[in-house]
C-alpha cells in the first residue's frame, strides 16, 4: 500500500495558482473575440496528441497528425497512424469520463491503445521497468498484482481530496507513472487524465494545450518525474513542474486566440505554420539580430514576460540559438518551421 501523503507542499504553490485563476479569465476573454472557437479547440486539441503522442516516440509531423485527424491520406507508421486515432477519439471522450472511476481509466486506456498492445484497457499481468536509453533501471512498477487496489486508493484519495484541483491533478499524473497500471500507454493515460481533472474544474482545460508544454520541455519533464523520488515519493518537484506548464499553456492559449481573430479579416488559422508572436520575433531578429527581449516587446507592443516566453520556448524547439554573451552577443536563427 502506497501511503496517501504524496507531495510536500511549497509555499510558493499559492501564488502560481493565482497566477493561473488570472490566466483563465483571459482565456475565456480571448475565446469570446476570437472569430471561430470551434476550430480553435480543434486546433489545441490536435496541439495536444501531437505533442502526447510525440513524446512517446511518434514521428508524426503536427502537419501529418492534422491530417490523420481531418481524414486525409498519410504515408507514415502505420502504428504512428493509429496512435493518433486512438488518442483522437480518447480525448474526444473526455466530456464523458468519471475522473474517479476505475472503470473509466480502463475505458480510456483501451481506446487509447486499440490494436496497438495485447493488454488493451486491462491492467497490466506483468512486471514493468522504466529503463534509461544506457539501460539503467530508473523506476520498477507496482507489482501487477497490487496494481488494481493501488489505483482504486489513488483515484479514491482523488475524489475525497481537498487540495486544489492544480494540485491534485498533477499529484494523480506523477501517481500514474508511479504504479504504472498498464504494459504499455501509462504516459498518455497520465497526461489525460490530469486534463480530464481539470476540465471537470474548468472546461476550459478540456482544449488546454498542456501536452505541448510537456513536449517543448520533455527533459524537465522527466527529471521532476526522477526528482520526485528523492526522498522517498514526494512528488512536488513533478507538481512544480506541471504548475509551470499549465502556466504556459495559458499563455499560448491566449496568443493563439488573438491570432485567429485575424480571420475575420479573410487569415484562416494555419496549422502547423510559423505564425504570430514567434513569427514576429523572427522577423525582427532577421533584420536586427542584436535586439534584445526589452527591445522586441517595444516594437511588438508585447510585455517583456511574454517575449522572454516565446524566445524561450524557440530556444528550446532548436529555432533560435544565442552566439556570444547576453550582453555584446547575438541571435541566430536556424530555418525550420515552429509547430504553431
Amino acid at each position: 500500500m502506497i501511503s496517501q501523503i504524496y507531495y510536500s507542499e511549497s509555499p510558493l504553490w499559492h501564488e502560481k495558482i493565482g497566477v493561473i485563476h488570472a490566466l483563465l479569465e483571459r482565456v475565456r476573454i480571448s475565446e469570446e473575440r476570437s472569430a471561430d472557437v470551434l476550430q480553435l479547440r480543434k486546433l489545441y486539441r490536435i496541439l495536444s496528441i501531437h505533442a502526447s503522442t510525440a513524446i512517446e516516440g511518434n514521428n508524426l509531423t503536427l502537419g501529418q497528425v492534422t491530417d490523420v485527424i481531418n481524414g486525409r491520406q498519410v504515408w507514415g507508421p502505420p502504428k504512428d497512424i493509429k496512435e493518433v486515432q486512438n488518442a483522437w477519439q480518447a480525448y474526444n471522450e473526455l466530456g464523458h469520463y468519471n475522473p474517479w472511476s476505475v472503470a473509466d481509466l480502463l475505458k480510456a486506456h483501451g481506446l487509447m491503445t486499440a490494436a496497438l498492445i495485447g493488454e488493451s484497457g486491462v491492467f497490466r499481468s506483468v512486471d514493468v521497468a522504466v529503463v534509461s536509453s544506457d539501460g539503467k533501471v530508473l523506476h520498477r512498477g507496482a507489482a501487477p498484482e497490487a496494481v488494481p487496489d493501488l489505483v482504486a486508493q489513488l483515484l479514491d484519495w482523488g475524489h475525497s481530496s481537498k487540495a486544489h484541483p492544480l494540485i491534485k491533478s498533477s499529484a494523480v499524473h506523477f501517481m500514474l507513472e508511479h504504479i504504472h497500471p498498464f504494459i504499455d500507454g501509462n504516459g498518455r493515460i497520465g497526461r489525460l487524465w490530469q486534463t480530464l481533472i481539470l476540465s471537470k474544474w474548468n472546461p476550459l482545460f478540456a482544449w488546454m494545450p498542456v501536452e505541448t508544454m510537456v513536449h517543448n520541455n520533455q527533459a524537465l519533464y522527466y527529471k521532476a518525474l526522477q526528482d520526485s523520488y528523492d526522498n522517498g515519493i514526494d512528488c512536488r518537484p513533478f507538481i512544480d513542474f506541471m504548475l509551470g506548464a499549465v502556466e504556459n499553456s495559458l499563455y499560448k492559449y491566449v496568443d493563439i486566440a488573438t491570432e485567429t481573430a485575424v480571420k475575420e479579416q479573410g487569415v484562416g488559422v494555419n496549422v502547423g505554420v510559423n505564425v504570430g508572436v514567434k513569427a514576429d520575433i523572427i522577423d525582427k531578429l532577421r533584420e536586427q539580430p542584436t535586439l534584445s527581449a526589452k527591445e522586441l516587446a517595444t516594437l511588438l507592443k508585447r510585455s517583456t514576460r511574454t517575449i522572454e516566453r516565446h524566445i524561450r520556448e524557440l530556444r528550446e524547439q532548436g529555432i533560435l540559438v544565442r552566439v556570444g554573451s547576453d550582453k555584446t552577443g547575438y541571435w541566430q536563427i536556424k530555418d525550420s518551421e515552429t509547430d504553431e
